[in-house]
């Protein structure tokens, strides 16, 4: 379909979606569906949990925030399920100022960017429809109408509680338009836009002596005082601010704790009691949730500033953290390269994967717990299983540092360094060694580290470094190795056919003359050690793997290489191990003969064909890891 095409169906479908009607008829349509009659708050968390929500294990994923937001489900789930689930039971929450502190580039403009999206096209379902007074430039809550003393009667008819009094103008305008004749006034379906300034602002502070408050809550048309007279008509104010046009939806405040605290201060009664106030004007109602957000330093010289304490109690504060999983970091910088113009250039694999792990360690903090150290606690946190520890040692590690995550090097910082490495040295593929090697070089020139923690950071650039070496050496062995699948799973039938005659006390057949064999003990341990099994331990490990095949068989299931983690692990690091030397010789001659170079051509073949290489990063893995195995 061609985007005119697309343009006028998303134009019909505005109009499809469009209502208008008497309040009369709109009370109709609120017997019919009383959900439409939700406040800012409860729309938003509803809008968060129709986009669907996955528990496992107790804990709570949003899809709402999957797509864009990586790494910060325990943050998000505690926004979600502490401030908008208990604000959208109209607990008291809902009348604090959400603040989202957290270090620079570490999701919080993308949270409410997301919030703002959402809500705009929410406000285009039928579960997510908001009515409005038609003409009103707060598009103010119809049910404002009803007089205050009818409201417990309306409540116990609809089962709707209203809360908020109409607004000046729209009391003029009952009275002048409609005769009082509530019943008559016109009442729309409204769509959020921040581009039209419908139910989503955006408040940014300027220089704290030249800022106006009518930037906030409207000001007075001077053009229109000879027509009606006195300022204090609504018809000569322009109710334009942003808390007006945020009215039933959401204002994001930037910056907000750079403005005067004498600003800030016309926020205390809107929190407290869901209005404000407004030229000559009587308190005017408004239900909006207002998101800021700050980084930690921010904070603290707010609330240590003794002006402030009114507005203290009045916010919630939700600390956003950096992400601190690598895998999740990974993805960060996947989508900051596809949406930049650097997609076309080849990035090797790891390579993001490299510079994620050296970011990781910079907001890890250190742990007093025994036999864990930064490295360790990077994979648990990424969900990698570590021998010796379980899920209530990751519990225990996480509630260790309360503060952990608020620091460290942003996302920002490493995408700069592979586009500086890119652009300068003009690559069209980029591997993990460019990428450390970007990083190292920008730590000079980062004005924020100070020299000890560059020295930190030197030690943990060395660190993903060792962890790239690894990952090369297993990536171009497991290469080598020629039908690896057949391979590792002729050597482990190889053993499993050893472990159930070990066990069993029974003879093995020889295939080809079919002599009777005892179980070949040098090939069983060749492989269990190269996970660390003990002599003292074989036994105990081989009859544990008999018991999960009796496990298999019994569930009607096949035991197969992929069944047991440990074994497999075994069976690779074997194989490896006995490639070791081949990969050895045939990476490091300089002149290859014919068999060696056939080699060599195979495994870039199939580098680049399974393993998501292109030839030049191909060829550069297999010289790095000849020079590896050679030291």
């Amino acid at each position: 379909m061609s985007i005119l095409k697309k343009i006028e169906r998303y134009r019909e479908e505005e109009e499809r979606l469009r209502w208008e009607g008497t309040f009369e008829e709109y009370l109709e349509l609120i017997k019919e569906k009383p959900y439409v009659t939700q406040t800012a708050h409860s729309r938003v968390y509803n809008m968060i949990n129709d986009a669907g929500v996955e528990e496992k294990d107790g804990k709570k994923t949003f899809s709402f925030f999957k797509e864009q937001i990586y790494g910060l489900e325990e943050s998000i789930e505690q926004l979600v399920e502490e401030y908008f689930h208990s604000a959208a039971k109209r607990l008291d929450v809902r009348k604090r100022i959400l603040l989202l502190m957290g270090p620079v580039s570490g999701g919080k403009s993308t949270l409410v960017t997301m919030l703002k999206r959402g809500l705009e096209q929410y406000s285009r379902t039928d579960r997510g429809a908001v009515y409005a007074i038609k003409g009103c430039p707060m598009h103010e809550d119809p049910l404002h109408l009803i007089p205050q003393h009818l409201r417990a009667d309306f409540q116990e008819e609809y089962g709707i509680k209203i809360e908020g009094h109409l607004s000046p103008l729209n009391m003029m305008r009952l009275q002048e338009d409609y005769g009082g004749r509530i019943e008559d006034v016109q009442v729309e379906r409204i769509f959020f836009s921040e581009d039209k300034r419908t139910g989503i602002g955006t408040f940014s502070p300027s220089d704290p002596k030249s800022q106006d408050i009518a930037d906030l809550t409207g000001s007075i048309d001077f053009s229109t005082i000879a027509e009606y007279g006195s300022e204090s008509d609504p018809r000569a104010y322009r109710f334009d601010g942003e808390l007006n046009k945020a009215n039933r939806g959401m204002m994001e405040f930037q910056e907000m704790l750079k403005c005067d605290e004498k600003f800030l201060w016309h926020l205390l009664s809107l929190t407290q009691e869901g209005n404000f106030k407004a030229g000559r004007f009587a308190l005017i109602s408004a239900d909006e949730l207002i998101v800021a957000h700050t980084n930690e330093s921010e904070y603290k010289t707010f609330i240590s500033n003794k002006k402030n304490e009114a507005l203290h109690s009045r916010i919630i504060v939700m600390k956003i953290p950096y992400n601190l999983k690598v895998s999740e970091e990974e993805r960060i910088y996947k989508k900051m390269i596809d949406d930049s113009d650097l997609a076309h250039v080849h990035i090797a694999p790891h390579a993001l994967k490299v510079a994620a792990i050296f970011t990781i360690l910079t907001r890890l903090k250190e742990t007093t717990k025994s036999g864990v150290d930064l490295i360790k606690k990077l994979r648990l946190y990424d969900g990698e299983s570590v021998e010796g520890f379980n899920s209530q040692d990751l519990v225990e590690l996480k509630n260790e540092h309360t503060d952990e995550g608020m620091g460290g090097i942003d996302p920002r910082y490493v995408i700069n360094r592979i586009s500086s490495a890119i652009i300068r040295k003009q690559l069209t593929s980029i591997n993990a060694l460019d990428v450390l090697r970007s990083i190292k070089e920008g730590l000079d020139q980062h004005a924020s580290i100070s020299k000890e923690e560059r020295e930190r950071y030197m030690d943990f650039i060395s660190t993903a470094r060792k962890e790239y070496d690894t990952i090369a050496k297993k990536e171009v062995q497991k290469a080598f190795v020629y039908s690896y699948d057949e391979s590792a799973k002729t050597l482990m039938d190889n053993y499993l056919d050893n472990v159930e005659a070990y066990c069993n006390k029974n003879k093995l057949r020889d295939p080809l003359t079919g002599e009777e064999m005892t179980p070949d003990e040098k090939l069983m341990r060749s492989i269990e050690e190269q996970i660390g099994i003990s002599e003292n331990a074989k036994k105990a490990f081989r009859e544990e793997i008999l018991i999960r095949i009796s496990a298999y068989a019994r569930k009607g299931k096949k035991f197969d290489y992929n069944s047991h983690e440990r074994l497999r692990e075994a069976i690779q690091k074997k194989l490896f191990a006995d490639l070791k030397d081949i990969v050895k010789i045939t990476t490091s001659v300089k002149t290859p003969d014919e068999s060696q170079l056939k080699k060599v051509n195979e495994v870039i073949a199939r580098l680049i064909d399974e393993h998501g290489y292109n030839s030049t990063s191909a060829n550069e893995l297999l010289r790095y890891v000849g020079s590896l195995l050679n030291r």
